[in-house]
């Protein structure tokens, strides 16, 4: 299961559903990190993600080293397995590096919030400290 130990308030208030918690407990090791895949090599797995207004990308897991960019501005909305929920805008070429040391990893989905197109781009190494999960 993919929720971790936190205090049961940690998944109360408006963001948090019991669809939701059931979603995130069934997630398990759910590596699609992106709504398709474009290219992968050896080394490298990109992924785009195109989210039209009220779109949510699915509860998914982060075992790999990665980067996103934002390809459109727009605002979205996460939520995590430890109850946290984080509201964000995002700037066209805004860019998040993540690194993961072996048996780490972090579940979260992304809802976008805004009233526009919302697109990214993932990159995943897949020669990182962990195995893929896809």
């Amino acid at each position: 299961m993919a929720m971790t130990e936190s205090s049961p308030q940690a998944f109360t208030g408006p963001h948090w559903t019991e669809g939701l918690l059931d979603e995130l407990r069934a997630t398990g090791n759910n590596g699609q990190v992106g709504s398709r895949i474009v290219s992968e090599t050896e080394r490298v797995r990109v992924w785009l993600i195109e989210m039209q207004p009220g779109d949510r990308l699915p509860f998914h897991t982060h075992v790999l080293d990665y980067f996103w960019t934002a390809t459109t501005p727009g605002k979205a909305r996460s939520r995590y397995s430890d109850g946290k929920v984080v509201e964000a805008d995002y700037a066209t070429g805004d860019t998040k590096h993540f690194h993961f040391a072996a048996g780490e990893q972090m579940t979260h989905d992304l809802e976008n919030i805004g009233d526009s197109v919302l697109c990214f781009t993932t990159v995943e190494f897949l020669d990182s400290a962990n195995r893929p999960l896809l």
